[in-house]
């Protein structure tokens, strides 16, 4: 730690910070929506076995919410404090514009979160049938607030617009314009379907393991149903949306697509690298395994479209390796999640919907899938992050510009504190996930 200097190091806890706090808003934004659905299942069968099973889906499902949006909160605290701490030049320099757009989501969608979060978690039988869902629904809709508000943020520091800059301060000129940026669109519904596919997979991976374990109930059948059939649609939309984000990309930040495709000199029809090893020293990528023409037919839907390469970008484009396989890395784990979840709508049709006479082979392929949500987020935020660099506020504000002067030691210290304390949490979470799936479901 000792040869880093105070910027690099503050990247790195920066980065450690909030790869620890995106994985359990990943998981509640889309999950509260499940139980939203198992809890209108519940209503709508009453009176029926199923009804049984739909609210034992919900119970438990409930109990796993509780537990991530908790450590959701007390990771998000914990990141907010280093915008003073590590990059105070930030908010001195975009304040104007952060600040609100942080305090609307506080406002808005965790004050309505927190309202009725305890009355979705223990007004079972204290309050009315309706009055509990729509405390529920009040709840789900406040997470997606929560992940509108700071997409909107993020996305302006991607794609600024609706600003002017007076003594090297942003002021708001338009704050529509900044709110609905030009990258918020996609990026939104990108994060979104991500959630889903990440609470999805979760569902399905955990209660596959109840089943492979003895410990399943109706309630678990049927929320496994539900979470196959969720990923089954979710991901090809994905996919339309991974396309339109890319071409909104390639538009307003050619050096991060550049970066990702390993386009070093501007060219026309240019290949798909499908793997490689960036060289960036020297300009090129090693080993390549190359597919002609199809990065020019993917990003620009012209098989001899021309794509900038990194050579137009001298000292404005972002390193290249991490962009490179941290896009790897997330299409691979999606083309998986394609596999799994299509193969095991299949799985289910011919065991007639029944997730109990599934064999237990893709069982287990749904457990080792359990968080494979998580490393596609991961990788994909990676991306979207370190392909920015040098910028914090793209192409206005440098990041090296508004870090902070403490020793490079004090970070050190409080970096390696908060890696020791995430790892124990982590080992914590998912040991508390197992000890809950193998209790029994409760009605």
């Amino acid at each position: 730690m000792d040869a880093l200097d105070t910027f690099t190091l503050s990247r790195i806890q920066f980065a450690a910070n909030i790869s620890f706090h995106i994985l359990f808003p990943t998981i509640t934004i889309a999950l509260c929506w499940f139980l939203v659905f198992f809890r209108l299942r519940h209503a709508a069968t009453r009176g029926t076995p199923a009804a049984v099973g739909w609210g034992q889906a919900y119970y438990f499902w409930t109990k796993v919410f509780a537990l991530t949006f908790a450590m959701g909160v007390v990771s998000g605290i914990t990141m907010s404090f280093q915008f003073g701490t590590n990059w105070p030049g930030f908010m001195e320099r975009a304040g104007n514009i952060a600040g609100p757009l942080l305090g609307y989501e506080v406002l808005t969608a965790f004050f309505l979160e927190a309202s009725f979060l305890g009355i979705m978690l223990f007004g079972r039988g204290r309050v009315s049938d309706r009055v509990h869902l729509a405390a529920t629904l009040l709840v789900a809709f406040g997470t997606t607030l929560s992940a509108f508000w700071i997409l909107s943020l993020n996305s302006w520091m991607q794609t600024p617009v609706g600003y002017e800059i007076i003594d090297g301060k942003f002021h708001a000129v338009d704050w529509l314009a900044i709110v609905f940026n030009p990258s918020f669109p996609y990026r939104l519904g990108h994060t979104l379907l991500a959630s889903c596919l990440t609470a999805g997979f979760l569902i399905a991976g955990v209660s596959a393991w109840q089943l492979l374990k003895g410990k399943a109930a109706p309630g678990t059948r049927q929320a496994l149903h539900t979470a196959v059939v969720a990923v089954s649609v979710a991901m090809p939309l994905q996919i339309l949306m991974g396309d339109l984000h890319g071409l909104n990309t390639l538009e307003h930040q050619p050096a991060k697509i550049a970066a990702i495709e390993g386009i070093w000199h501007t060219e026309k029809g240019a290949p798909l690298t499908l793997f490689g090893l960036p060289n960036e020293k020297e300009g090129r990528t090693d080993y390549a395994l190359q597919i002609p023409k199809a990065a020019s037919l993917i990003l620009a839907h012209d098989i001899d479209a021309e794509l900038k390469g990194l050579n137009e970008f001298p000292g404005t484009h972002p390193p290249v390796a991490p962009v490179f396989w941290g896009f790897r890395v997330m299409v691979g784990v999606g083309t998986l999640m394609l596999a799994v979840s299509w193969l095991g709508l299949w799985q289910l049709r011919r065991a007639g919907w029944d997730p109990a006479r599934l064999p237990r082979a893709w069982l287990q392929a749904l457990r080792f899938m359990s968080f494979s949500g998580w490393v596609a987020t991961l990788a994909g935020w990676y991306v979207t992050e370190v392909g920015r660099q040098p910028f914090i506020v793209f192409g206005e504000l440098r990041t090296a510009e508004v870090v902070t002067g403490t020793p490079p030691s004090h970070i050190a210290l409080t970096f390696t504190a908060y890696l020791v304390m995430y790892v124990l949490l982590i080992a914590a979470y998912i040991a508390v996930l197992r000890y809950m799936s193998e209790k029994p479901l409760l009605s």
